[in-house]
């Protein structure tokens, strides 16, 4: 959930980097303004993540609709959308590369600075309107109370335990345990190959000593789901940067192999995921390799013939569309479909447009103007820190 702008072109590397290791010698990451293909895969995980909230799970969807969508939809349509939610393993994997390529040459307190700058304007808004929407009709979703949504604007919900206020919000705080690792073991002294790759390789070696440990905290810190992602992803950029090696492409192997391991024992049970039926563990397989490969086509520069505007118009609708599309779709969905007795199919397609438009004016009204003045705000304050 995180956008693909790439940072100022690399100056000419050494052949050894700064802390002793010899890097591998490769042309230079492409001196462009955007990796569209990048945002064409972040808003093909969105709305993944969106027609599975909408039409491949049961649960709050169901009263929703009225019915449960396995009565309203043909099955060819619930079946396929019942794996949509592995669009955020794609976010996963996008986000390690994404995260590499802009913290590179940064300090950690512009990474910082540029995170809050890019996550909180959107969320706060998001909060906001969902919310209201809450206040409005407390039929379809009652809304949380005062010091609930108060904690809900800090995003730690997560962790303090309290209800939150947009359902998909968990994988805000597992992006910002990623983002609190990347910048204590790579950051702080500055990003290299070295460096990258020793994270990696300590990370993928973390998660299976949790499994030992078996202990919550630990669990917590390491994310054993997910890290295979974000560490495939970190090692794709690295092909991107100094092109592949047999570490690099080792490290990329052992993520995907474990990442499809994590997602197959955690989406194979319905009643867990509360879908309709038990989805096939080869297709969850195929979805994971998607994730790797084709962020493994953008890293290897093979995705650069998709160079359309729309795409960066679409990436950056992707994160305020993620944030509202699930609660406040509920709304759209109510009103639509068992207001004023749209079809189901053209209820389904108008509450997508509906929630892209919310996006845009996200965009547009806050992201855009309030974004740039709170990142100034915040280097302001670290300016002050140091005098």
């Amino acid at each position: 959930m995180t956008r693909a702008t790439l940072p100022p072109a690399p100056e000419p590397r050494p052949a050894t980097e700064p802390d002793g290791i010899r890097a591998p010698t490769g042309p230079p990451a492409p001196a462009r303004d955007r990796m569209r293909a990048l945002d064409g895969l972040r808003i093909l995980a969105a709305l993944m993540v969106c027609l599975y909230h909408y039409s491949g799970r049961s649960g709050q969807i169901t009263h929703m609709w009225g019915q449960s969508p396995k009565e309203l939809f043909p099955a060819a349509l619930w079946q396929a959308t019942s794996y949509g939610s592995l669009g955020v393993q794609i976010f996963f994997v996008i986000s390690g590369f994404v995260i590499c390529m802009s913290g590179w040459g940064r300090t950690v307190g512009d990474f910082f600075r540029s995170r809050v700058a890019r996550l909180y304007p959107a969320y706060w808004a998001a909060i906001v309107v969902v919310t209201a929407a809450c206040v409005i009709m407390p039929s379809v979703s009652e809304p949380l109370r005062p010091h609930e949504i108060l904690v809900n604007l800090t995003m730690l919900q997560q962790p303090t335990g309290v209800n939150r206020v947009l359902g998909v919000c968990w994988t805000l705080w597992i992006e910002a345990r990623f983002y609190v690792l990347f910048a204590v073991f790579v950051l702080w002294k500055g990003a290299t190959y070295r460096r990258v790759v020793i994270f990696c390789g300590g990370w993928t070696i973390a998660t299976a000593l949790a499994q030992v440990a078996d202990n919550r905290l630990v669990s917590e810190i390491v994310m054993q789901d997910s890290a295979p992602f974000f560490i495939g992803g970190l090692a794709l950029y690295l092909i991107h940067r100094y092109g592949g090696d047999l570490l690099l492409w080792g490290i990329v192997a052992v993520s995907w192999a474990l990442g499809q391991y994590y997602a197959t024992i955690s989406l194979w049970d319905p009643e867990v995921t509360k879908v309709f039926y038990v989805r096939s563990p080869y297709v969850i397989l195929l979805v994971v390799t998607f994730a790797f490969a084709s962020v493994a086509v953008v890293a290897l520069g093979w995705a650069r013939w998709a160079d359309w505007r729309w795409l960066t118009f679409a990436g950056a609708l992707t994160y305020p569309f993620y944030l509202v599309h699930e609660h406040l779709g509920w709304f759209a969905i109510t009103v639509l479909h068992r207001g004023l007795h749209l079809g189901a199919v053209p209820t389904l397609l108008a509450s997508i447009a509906s929630m892209l438009t919310a996006a845009w004016l996200i965009h547009r009204l806050v992201e855009k103007p309030l974004g740039p003045r709170l990142k100034h705000a915040l280097k302001r304050a670290a300016l002050r820190l140091r005098s």
